[in-house]
């Protein structure tokens, strides 16, 4: 399955400049079978449909960025659920299914074959990659994190996890987040998962899409939070 777009092509000046650079932001989804268990597969399709619009809003409060959405979907492989990088404006959300194995390493293998320069430009804002897994991967997460980082836009990225539940592997996402200082974000029920997700979404784009005189991003925080209810 793939998301619905509507067009792909950020504005321009006139004369064929780019009017905005490119923020591309990306979701990385577990859609193992484990997610069928107890509404989480529903529960993460809600939380990035209700995360688009806070996507959105964001975009509308920093004019210097066009904000490019994608989204890979990891079980047994990962494959790309939105492989065009899609203005946020335009975006419209397939939900996904769950089944098979947890192939995280897989997905951040297809993630750093996108980073690559080309296709993505020399000049652009920093990446935002989020993460959301309930599980442990079944393949090898490492060589996946060392391909994703081996690419400069890869290293330079802001990367955040979600953890659905207790049973996930956290060191591992410890090394994808690649800061100590900043922990995975756990949701122990559906409604805490729309909740982050919503929240993590917005904040990790603000956080690299404040753009100053020079052309640079500045910081705007960063992404810890508690969570409290049980899955």
């Amino acid at each position: 399955m793939s998301a619905e777009i509507e067009t792909a092509v950020p504005a321009m000046r006139p004369g064929g400049a780019m009017a905005r650079r490119e923020l591309h932001f990306v979701w990385l989804l577990d859609t193992s079978g484990s997610m069928n268990a107890d509404g989480k597969i529903q529960a993460l399709n809600v939380a990035i449909r209700e995360a688009i619009p806070q996507l959105r809003a964001a975009a509308r409060d920093n004019p210097n960025v066009a904000v490019l959405v994608r989204a890979i979907a990891f079980s047994n492989g990962a494959l790309w659920h939105l492989e065009t990088p899609t203005p946020v404006e335009s975006l419209r959300w397939t939900d996904l299914a769950a089944a098979g194995h947890t192939d995280m390493g897989a997905a951040l293998r297809l993630l750093a074959e996108a980073m690559a320069t080309p296709p993505m430009p020399e000049r652009a804002v920093s990446p935002v990659f989020v993460l959301v897994t309930d599980g442990h991967h079944t393949d090898d997460f490492d060589a996946g994190l060392a391909a994703l980082l081996a690419q400069p836009w890869g290293r330079e990225a802001v990367r955040a996890a979600v953890t659905i539940g207790r049973d996930v592997n956290l060191s591992a996402l410890q090394k994808f987040i690649g800061d100590d200082t900043v922990r995975p974000i756990q949701a122990n029920n559906p409604e805490e998962l729309v909740q982050q997700i919503r929240w993590l979404s917005r904040s990790g784009l603000e956080r690299v899409s404040q753009i100053d005189d020079g052309g640079h991003a500045r910081s705007a925080g960063s992404f810890n939070t508690d969570a409290e209810a049980e899955w």
